[in-house]
Parts: C-alpha cells; structure tokens; sequence
C-alpha cells in the first residue's frame, strides 16, 4: 500500500478540459488500483486553496494543454513543494511552444517542419508560398484549431481562431501518422495512426474507433530506429521527465520523417496511445500509473 495522498488534476478552463477529464478518470481508478489514496480535483484559479485543504503528498498531472503543460502548473507544485508526475517547469514551457520546441529539435538535429511566415488580416495566409500549408495554434494540443489548407483552397478567416491565440504556418507533408511513447529516457515502440480523417484530429483521437493503431508500425526498420532515436533526443533535449510522445510524420514517398511536436502530458484515455505501447511492453496501466506517481518530483 502506498500512504500518499495523491491529488489528480484534472478540468480547467481550456480547450482540452475535457479530454483531461476522461485522463483522469483512467488514471485516477489506476492509482487506486494501485494501493494510492488517490482523488481527483477540478482545476480552477482557487487550486492553492484546494490543495492545501487535501494536503496530498503528490500530484498526478492530468491536465492537457495550455496550464497544466505549459509550465504554469509545475511552477505552482515547485512553490507548494508538492511532487508531480511528468516534466518540470521548463521542459513543459519548450515543448508548448511549437516553435521554440522545433527550434531546439532542429539544432538537435531532428527534422521539423519548416515555419512559413504569415500574414494574418481577415483572413490568414502564408506571405510567400502557395503550397498546401497547415495553420494551427502556437500553444495548444490534441489538434484543436488546426487548419489544412490545400492548394487551390480559400484562405481560413482570422475569426476562425480567438483573437488571442497565436498562429504559425507549416507546409502540409503528406504521409504516415507514427508516434512514440518515451518512457524515463526510454523509447517504447512506434506506432502507425490510421483514420478516415485527412489526419489525426481530436475526434480520431479520443472517439471510439476514431482511428486504428498498428505496434509495432509496419515501416521499414530504419525508420523505426530514426523515430526512437530522435524521441529519446528530443526527450534529453528539453530535460524532459517521465513520460513523452513525440508525434510525426513521414512521407514515404521521398523516404523523409518529420517530427511534428512533442506532447510532455499526452492522453490517458481508453484509446490513448501511451497506455497501448506500455501495454504492448508488458506494462499494465496501472503499473504505468504507480511507477510515474512513484517518480514525482519538484523541480530541483
């Protein structure tokens, strides 16, 4: 039996609340399984106060997206020196950031997309190409706002997008959808993401037979190897802890793969892809769940 109290964060006021929700309530129901005295909390701007009245010992990081991985709930736990599971305050930041993420990754030598500067009015465009592009938020995940814009097609409307949220631009590459699950520095397999969407929006994400995943992916090995390889370096790159996704593509035509983005809280859901590649290791979800509650940590 594990004594801790552990507090499970869930909800907030984004896009994503309620996806973290379902994360939750899977990995909430694991930690019990676990021997934790675990309990699940609704995250809003009174959580200080929240916390303090539970007083757990450690907190599970079930919140997706802007605020709980963007860095601004790891630096509240370091202030209230309350372990958490996943990254720390700084490698969460990075990795929100498409584009300062991709800029490290680069320099890492990783392969990203290339940023196509924007031009942003009524409606919003690359300034100098006309290919097929994708538009999507700077800091925001689980595909919410992305736009993909073909050749021929009429620019999105600025107001498709809050006013407040940042755009970038990427040329739309054509391909496979993988992933690889990072376990403590530890790439666990690649999985290939099938769908009937033109790619891997939020519904072929978290609805029901939404999408079909093959593990291992049925690529050629060295592109296997190259996806672990930059995963794990994209892990120590950004100093993440704990458990990553790195999503990609690759176009198999020219034989190239691209890393789309690094996901530092990715989903817990019934038909998440980290629990299926822990699973296809031999690790339970609850023995995933109690072994990243028994890594938690504050920053140093």
């Amino acid at each position: 039996m594990n004594t801790d109290r552990v507090a499970v964060l869930m909800g907030g006021w984004t896009s994503e609340a309620s996806v973290s929700r379902v994360s939750a309530s899977f990995c909430g129901q694991a930690a019990r399984n676990a021997g934790w005295d675990a309990v699940e909390i609704e995250v809003d701007r009174d959580l200080p106060a929240k916390l303090r009245e539970i007083s757990p010992g450690r907190v599970f990081n079930a919140l997706h997206g802007q605020i709980g991985e963007d860095g601004n709930v790891q630096g509240l736990l370091n202030i209230m020196n309350i372990p958490y599971t996943h990254s720390g305050l700084l490698a969460s930041a990075i990795a929100m950031d498409k584009i300062m993420a991709k800029r490290l990754m680069a320099i890492a030598g990783i392969m990203v997309p290339q940023d196509l500067l924007l031009v942003e009015d009524s409606r919003v465009y690359p300034q100098d190409s006309s290919q097929a592009h994708v538009i999507k938020p700077r800091n925001d995940g689980s595909s919410v706002g992305v736009v993909i814009v073909k050749e021929g097609d009429e620019a999105p409307k600025r107001s498709h997008w809050d006013l407040e949220t940042q755009l970038i631009c990427e040329p739309f590459i054509p391909g496979r959808e993988l992933t690889v699950t990072v376990l403590d520095g530890t790439a666990l397999c690649v999985t290939e993401i099938k769908q009937e969407n033109e790619f891997y929006d939020f519904d072929a994400k978290y609805a029901a037979g939404g999408s079909q995943h093959i593990l291992p992916a049925d690529i050629p090995e060295p592109v296997t190897l190259l996806a672990c390889d930059w995963a794990e370096r994209a892990y120590r790159t950004l100093g993440c802890r704990g458990v990553i996704r790195a999503d990609y593509r690759w176009d198999e035509k020219n034989n190239q793969l691209y890393m789309l983005e690094i996901n530092t809280v990715p989903g817990m859901t019934a038909t998440s892809l980290v629990p299926e590649q822990a699973r296809f290791i031999g690790l339970s979800g609850e023995e995933l769940i109690n072994h990243l509650l028994e890594m938690a940590q504050c920053d140093d």
